[in-house]
């Protein structure tokens, strides 16, 4: 297909192009439908390769490998810029998510995950690599941009802040590469932007992480309630009583059924006093210093074990949805041989942000406006 296009120039203004609006021509080389189906191929592919390929193949469009991996990053990084600003805001409220009394409610929660990263012991060798794909092609190219610093450890913990409500029908997911700061500030930012204070009821689900609590603390989050993940106690009730008992051992099952049973039916009393008993009758150095692991865990989150409450009140004890986030969002940069800079990881997991948020009929209107 031919387009024609007329060009004015005034020497005071310069040249103009008014069709390039059309066509998207003026910010980018290529259209935004065209960016929006790099971002979807990429999100479900293994690899930058992958995704062009299939993008060839399914819509005849030819883009490198390189190439593709630009408009992708470039575009979770505008995402990123419109999520900071307010341009990209949900389209729903805290008020307006009923739960299961037909009250509104609202739950928070947060939690970190690892990505693999470039370290700068490794970035010499991979431009060396690169260097030596470019001479193998024989052709011209442009000058590779400066080498950004890597990290010092292979591996680095990003966050994830979520709200939902009772049905994961309203959802905001957020990501950020920064410090626990930078996850309260998430907080903070995205309970302002639904509403939270305008719920009925107000719900955090966390896994415990002494952080999560402090960050909802120290933004002033005005929540209802706090609770502990029932999946996390039990971990935790088990890794003692493995210690304690042995590996195998039915009389330890047993008990810990019995120990899970008692925190999620009659609350957090009856539940110290059953781990006092185990400590009392506990002999050996490493059998009492893991039923001592297990009374402080559960006494530094005492506030939080409140399961027979949220079960009264039909809410969630589980912090599942969060688990959930903390798996598709970082898919795409995880797997064999992957290594990310940092903000280039950050992009790409905000992309899936957004889609896991269903924001993304947003996204693509908010690039085009």
């Amino acid at each position: 297909m031919r387009i024609r296009r007329k060009h004015y120039h005034r020497r005071q203004e310069g040249s103009t192009t008014p069709v390039d609006g059309l066509l998207d021509a003026a910010e980018a080389t290529v259209s935004v439908g065209v960016r929006e189906m790099c971002s979807r191929l990429n999100a479900g592919a293994g690899s930058f390769a992958r995704a062009a390929e299939n993008l060839e193949r399914t819509a005849q469009l030819r883009i490198s490998r390189e190439g593709l991996r630009r408009i992708v990053e470039n575009d979770g990084k505008l995402a990123l810029r419109l999520s900071d600003s307010g341009g990209l805001a949900p389209g729903w409220k805290a008020k307006d998510c009923p739960g299961p009394d037909g009250k509104s409610l609202m739950y928070l929660s947060s939690d970190g995950f690892m990505v693999p990263l470039v370290t700068q012991a490794e970035k010499p060798k991979r431009r060396e690599q690169v260097l030596a794909q470019r001479r193998g092609c024989g052709k011209k190219r442009r000058a590779l941009t400066r080498i950004k610093r890597g990290v010092d450890q292979r591996y680095k913990e990003f966050k994830a802040v979520t709200f939902y409500d009772q049905d994961m029908k309203h959802r905001l997911v957020s990501v950020t590469r920064g410090d626990c700061q930078a996850a309260g500030r998430l907080m903070r930012r995205d309970a302002w932007r639904i509403g939270l204070g305008s719920a009925d009821y107000r719900v955090g689900n966390i896994d415990g992480g002494v952080w999560i609590i402090g960050q909802i603390r120290q933004r002033r989050l005005a929540m209802t309630a706090t609770g502990l993940d029932f999946y996390h106690l039990g971990e935790n009730v088990h890794k003692a009583r493995r210690v304690v008992f042995g590996e195998e051992n039915p009389p330890g099952k047993q008990w810990a059924g019995a120990v899970v049973h008692t925190a999620k039916h009659e609350g957090y009393e009856p539940l110290w006093e059953r781990l006092l008993e185990l400590r009392k009758n506990t002999r050996g150095q490493a059998r009492r210093k893991a039923g001592d692991g297990l009374l402080n865990y559960v006494s530094d989150r005492r506030e939080m074990i409140r399961y027979p409450e949220f079960l009264a009140q039909g809410w969630q004890i589980g912090s599942g949805p969060m688990e959930s986030q903390c798996r598709v969002v970082p898919d795409r940069v995880k797997g064999p041989g992957k290594r990310w800079d940092a903000d280039n990881a950050e992009a790409v997991m905000a992309l899936e942000a957004v889609h896991q948020s269903r924001q993304w009929p947003a996204l693509w209107q908010a690039f085009l406006n």
